[in-house]
């Protein structure tokens, strides 16, 4: 899990290097003004991918965003995971945003899941149950349970995660990425304060989405 490569995501390497040579033989070959669509890729894959190193709160009950985006929905859900009452914040990650998924909390992962499905618009409600996801249940030492889901999205074909159940997770620890387009379901104990509202524009690993009792 220890990641010596921020600025660039290493998911993304493969693409900007393909982008890269196709950019340049088209110039090379045809001229500027038929390459000028093959620049505007390589920026893009290089702003999609993006992984800046971020600073972590120094409030140990604060949950952080697990992903860079806009909340869309804060509300009292069921955790289809843990079979629990819960809080659930979501949160919406477009092309524009770095993609790069961060531990929420401290804590172990008791489990993880994966479960294949559509590619609805990850805006949508519904995509957090039917579209393709892979969950964490992470334990932290203080018994407090945190399911955190990673949705894929309408353009999203690929979710990587990383950790392992009994692996330990700190607090902005890169865990996964979300290809494309995606959304970040958090499930909190009933007990947790949100701090974020609906449409706050937030930042994986900086921003506080809630304060646990």
């Amino acid at each position: 899990m220890n990641y010596p490569h921020p600025i660039i995501a290493r998911e993304g390497w493969p693409f900007i290097a393909l982008a890269l040579v196709v950019a340049i033989a088209v110039h090379a070959y045809a001229g500027w003004a038929w390459a000028l669509f093959f620049w505007i890729m390589v920026v893009f894959m290089i702003q999609f991918f993006r992984d800046p190193p971020r600073v972590v709160p120094s409030d140990p009950s604060a949950v952080i965003s697990p992903a860079d985006g806009r909340v869309v929905s804060i509300e009292r859900a069921r955790d289809p995971y843990l079979d629990r009452d819960a809080l659930k914040i979501s949160v919406f990650m477009n092309v524009f945003n770095a993609h790069s998924n961060r531990s929420p909390v401290d804590g172990e992962v008791r489990n993880t899941w994966y479960h294949p499905g559509s590619f609805l618009n990850a805006a949508l409600a519904k995509a957090s149950l039917e579209n393709e996801r892979a969950a964490l249940w992470i334990k932290m030492s203080n018994g407090a349970d945190v399911t955190c889901v990673q949705v894929a999205g309408l353009v999203a074909r690929r979710i990587l995660c990383y950790a392992k159940t009994g692996q330990t997770l700190v607090r902005g620890e890169r865990f996964g990425f979300i290809r494309f387009g995606s959304r970040v379901d958090l499930y909190l104990p009933t007990s947790a304060t949100p701090r974020a509202v609906v449409g706050d524009k937030v930042y994986a690993t900086e921003s506080v989405l809630a304060v646990l009792a």
